[in-house]
């Protein structure tokens, strides 16, 4: 049986509720681009509201992480991955929780109780030391030699500066052939962690004070990938049953052997998964140059380059024929690569077309740069610099090429203005990418109930045939993407506005309330994705106006919104247009 179903029924037979894996693009949150953990689409249950499915929760999760983009090519990074996750909302708390994973790693996997070993939170001068965790491991038959105290750094969670916190106790597998020593040294990297089990017991307030919460919650996480790997027995997660199949099609489309070419395949591999993963998902993002279309774009690219080193035919469908094998193997678990199978394999396509061309262009910038250089002279750190941000090129293809040529390359200067944009991205996305578990602001609130009024006025100024596709709020501006075959009139983008500004003033009540997904279908509620849903949603109405399944927040009357106005409008996708909002 696969890990996922395994893992599904285990928790399910502990009174626990499946709940769906949410989409990749998170749903009305800038603070982050993508789901990046399996606790993230559950932060508002874990600050406290009230989950439809109950107090014992379990799921699989896509994920998808960017940050250490430059490591994948090694045999553990990934850019995407499946969380496996569980969770106790004030119901059950630490012995219980270590008890399940105990069973389920070493009944339900089979693994050898002598290859595992733990950490625990040593505990500061406000929060003692978790010797209760500890106790239950020992009581399982975890030698006290393979228990380790660690402290915040390590073994200690919080979103953020202040908020619901609290030790974790992490479990380890010992990877390696060489014999098992009898002491657990956390810092031996043969011990790989494979789940964590968070223990959300206090609440840390801004000015540092600590108080135990009356409700005590249990978040934990364990990654597919890498325990697939352990289970299989094998130390590159790309010989695993997850990977295998993309590998061995990647060797036939080349030519080559992985033995070889270890590190442009697995590129090829992770980034084309991840592709098809952010393309399948229904917010229909698409390469771009901004915010998440940027990494998707980078990824593809960065994918295609690696097939020039595989003398893969660029013109050839070896992207299509790498994500139709993606697709139909997650197509049980993620119906919506199913659903959106067409639109992956032509945005691909497209994609590779639009970079192929650029690449061209960058080869005869080369060609132009260095024609006055003569062998041995060195092509300047500005010149890599300019072929890597203008033509996507990496610095590898340029050393490549200036090699043919017999140049050098000033690696040093590169590295120097390489640095420099990194440090101005950083500095410009500072705030969008601080994540966390920020509750929304006063100011989001007011965005959140501004996008149900534009939604509902749309349907009157284009048709009722206007749906939502997505939406983003931060404190500064909303954004609504919705379905609209034309650019929206001067007039239409007047009436639309005018119309939520009608509603804001006549003070309509927001009310909400708790009810089976059908009967909110059956009263009209409108929902981005319905079969995403629970079975009990919450639904959100104002007046007779607007009625639509949403987790909120909301304010209570729309006086509370504030002027609107719309200051852009565009087209986002094939068939959606996008508005850009602001309150004044």
């Amino acid at each position: 049986m696969n890990l996922k179903d395994l893992y599904i029924n285990f928790f399910i037979s502990k009174g626990h509720k499946q709940i769906p894996s949410a989409p990749v693009v998170p749903e009305n949150d800038a603070s982050v681009l993508f789901n990046t953990a399996g606790m993230q689409p559950l932060i508002p249950y874990l600050m406290g509201k009230t989950h439809p499915y109950g107090t014992r929760l379990v799921d699989y999760q896509k994920c998808i992480r960017t940050n250490d983009l430059d490591s994948v090519g090694d045999t553990t990074h990934h850019t995407f991955f499946e969380m496996l996750g569980n969770w106790s909302l004030g119901d059950y708390f630490k012995e219980e929780s270590i008890s399940y994973s105990f069973e389920f790693l070493t009944k339900h996997l089979n693994i050898p109780i002598e290859r595992l070993a733990v950490t625990v939170y040593e505990g500061d001068d406000k929060i003692p030391r978790d010797e209760v965790s500890a106790s239950c491991w020992k009581k399982l038959g975890i030698p006290v030699e393979r228990i380790a105290y660690l402290d915040a750094d390590n073994n200690f969670w919080i979103a953020g500066e202040s908020g619901p916190c609290g030790g974790d106790t992490e479990i380890f597998y010992w990877r390696s052939n060489d014999d098992i020593p009898k002491v657990f040294n956390p810092e031996d990297n043969r011990w790989v962690e494979i789940w964590n089990n968070v223990f959300m017991e206090y609440y840390k307030d801004p000015d540092g004070n600590v108080t135990e919460l009356p409700k005590k919650n249990v978040d934990t996480g364990m990654g597919v990938e890498r325990t697939a790997a352990i289970l299989e027995g094998v130390n590159d997660n790309y010989l695993s049953s997850v990977w295998i199949d993309v590998i061995k099609l990647i060797e036939q489309i080349s030519n080559l052997k992985y033995e070889e070419h270890k590190e442009s395949m697995r590129i090829i591999a992770d980034h084309m998964r991840t592709a098809v993963f952010i393309l399948g998902d229904n917010a229909h993002v698409v390469p771009s140059n901004t915010d998440r279309g940027y990494i998707l774009r980078r990824l593809i690219r960065r994918a295609i380059r690696h097939t020039r080193y595989l003398n893969i035919d660029v013109n050839s469908n070896w992207e299509e024929q790498i994500a139709n094998l993606i697709i139909n193997k997650y197509s049980k678990y993620y119906e919506e690569l199913v659903n959106n199978k067409e639109t992956i394999i032509n945005e691909l396509k497209k994609e590779k077309t639009k970079f192929s061309h650029t690449l061209e262009k960058g080869l005869r910038v080369f060609e132009k740069e260095t024609s006055n250089l003569n062998n041995g002279d060195t092509i300047t750190g500005e010149l890599a610099f300019k072929l890597y941000d203008t033509f996507g090129f990496p610095i590898e293809l340029t050393e490549e090429e200036a090699q043919n040529k017999g140049l050098k390359v000033d690696i040093e200067g590169f590295n120097k203005r390489f640095e420099e944009h990194q440090e101005k991205s950083r500095t410009a996305s500072k705030g969008m990418f601080k994540g966390g578990l920020a509750g929304d602001s006063e100011t989001e609130t007011r965005y959140h109930t501004a996008t149900h009024l534009l939604n509902a006025a749309l349907k009157k100024v284009i048709g009722p045939s206007s749906h939502q596709m997505g939406s983003n709020i931060n404190n500064e501006r909303m954004r609504f993407d919705f379905t609209c075959d034309h650019k929206l009139t001067d007039e239409e983008k007047k009436q639309a506005e005018d119309l939520v500004n009608e509603w804001i003033n006549e003070g309509i009540d927001v009310t909400v309330e708790e009810m089976p997904k059908e009967k909110a279908v059956e009263l009209g509620a409108e929902a981005m994705f319905i079969e995403r849903y629970p079975d009990i949603v919450t639904v959100y109405s104002i007046g007779d106006i607007s009625k639509e399944i949403c987790m909120g927040p909301h304010v209570k009357n729309t006086k509370e919104v504030g002027h609107f106005k719309i200051v852009k409008e565009e087209a986002s996708s094939a068939g959606v247009r996008r508005i850009k909002g602001v309150i004044e």
